[in-house]
């Protein structure tokens, strides 16, 4: 269910409290969290409000302002059982409001996926120009930190690695350094950079790899990989497996 339609079934809910509203504006001035139950009251209050703090601030980043001073009395209004639009009409606006704010964050994500492409091209063509940046027919780069002298891994295979990845500006959004514990995998579950790149790697060896976004998630949002993000990775092959049980880790 959408925040604002939540956020109306909870304003719903509290209007059960209107008896209680003339005793509480008495002890507006002073805060009394001495029982349990009082620190209950105020804790659905303060959830409530933090709840709306975030809220609002999500809206204000996407160009959607809303009048904080008619929130409060609208609030205000509801506990004391005189809300100005009826039930019928707040579901209404709340609504229209859903689709302004789910409009607002398509065109939002448009152009931060297109920023990232443009990013990710010229990233690329100045990376490619690099001492000692191969790339492939495909288009991965690739930097060889350690050279190994194992085997080298074909597609089918699962291996076990090390790797730390980041966006161009350097945010790291994985490590399995900072979880202290290697990565097992089957090569062919992965991101189509991380399959072609590993099969270049001997055991032992460490890659840089800045991966296309075409060969990592393409226009896919994961949050903290925003779409169409050309990937930096630091990995190290740790060992070839024959575990055909192994999990998947991208």
């Amino acid at each position: 269910m959408k925040k604002t339609i939540r956020l109306s079934l909870i304003a719903a809910s509290v209007l059960a409290l209107t008896a209680c509203n003339q005793e509480a504006k008495k002890e507006q001035a002073e805060v009394k969290l001495d029982t349990v139950e009082q620190q209950q009251a105020y804790g659905i209050g303060a959830s409530v409000g933090n709840f709306l703090n975030k809220d609002l601030a999500d809206k204000t980043e996407i160009g959607i302002k809303l009048d904080q001073a008619l929130l409060i009395r609208g609030f205000e209004d509801a506990l004391a059982g005189n809300a100005k639009i009826d039930e019928e009409k707040i579901r209404e606006v709340l609504t229209a409001l859903d689709e302004s704010v789910r409009t607002k964050q398509e065109e939002k994500a448009k152009v931060e996926s297109e920023k990232s492409k443009e990013a990710g091209v010229k990233y690329l063509a100045d990376n490619a120009k690099k001492e000692g940046v191969s790339v492939t027919e495909s288009g991965l780069q690739y930097e060889v930190i350690t050279q190994g002298d194992g085997e080298k891994p074909v597609a089918t295979d699962v291996v076990k690695v090390h790797y730390k990845g980041t966006l161009l500006d350097g945010t790291e959004f994985d490590s399995s350094y900072s979880r202290n514990e290697p990565t097992t995998f089957p090569l062919n579950r992965v991101i189509p950079g991380w399959t072609e790149g590993l099969q270049l790697m001997s055991v032992g060896s460490k890659y840089k790899f800045t991966i296309p976004s075409e060969l990592a998630y393409g226009d896919r949002d994961l949050g903290k990989i925003p779409a169409n993000s050309t990937l930096v990775f630091e990995v190290e092959l740790l060992e070839i497996q024959n575990d055909a049980d192994a999990s998947a880790a991208q």
